[in-house]
């Protein structure tokens, strides 16, 4: 695949900061970036109907609570333009999305237990270290792939913490 779409808010600063970490990656990768901004629902059907035009292999979705909220309908777009999305959240895998790596929430969810069991142990919260998620997971959608005609390798199946079949 030598060009991809990215699914981005740039009202939204964390989206920024997304956008602009794929640029870099995309050119070192010599792949080519299509910028798909998204402010708001009614945006979505122009997204997914330039990145068709702009002949996008794939869609990575940079998300936030407005995509995040509007996750199915995003997803339903994408199945309709018969591409393929990437992701940070398992999520929006479960809910339809291809393929997602990223941090792995249930482990962040524990850590996030210790340091509330720490804090109303007494320690002030300005003590406890800064922490980096350490576990992160593949999960890729089986069902999905088939239905825009795709197949997985079995190398990167193997690789996968969860395949949705």
């Amino acid at each position: 695949m030598s060009r991809f779409g990215i699914i981005w808010n740039p009202e939204n600063p964390s989206s920024i900061t997304g956008f602009k970490e794929t640029q870099v990656a995309a050119q070192s990768l010599g792949v080519q970036l299509q910028s798909l901004e998204v402010r708001g629902p009614n945006d979505f059907e122009s997204a997914f109907q330039a990145a068709k035009k702009g002949q996008a292999g794939a869609l990575t979705v940079v998300s936030d609570s407005v995509m995040f909220a509007h996750r199915a309908r995003m997803l339903e777009l994408a199945a309709k333009q018969r591409l393929p999305t990437m992701h940070t959240q398992s999520l929006w895998v479960q809910d339809g999305g291809m393929i997602s790596y990223g941090t792995y929430f249930p482990d962040l969810y524990r850590r996030a237990a210790t340091y509330v069991d720490r804090i109303l142990k007494g320690t002030k919260p300005a003590d406890l270290p800064v922490e980096q998620p350490t576990k992160f997971e593949l999960v890729i959608n089986l069902k999905t792939a088939k239905q825009i005609g795709l197949t997985i390798p079995q190398s990167v199946l193997y690789r996968a913490d969860r395949v949705i079949k």
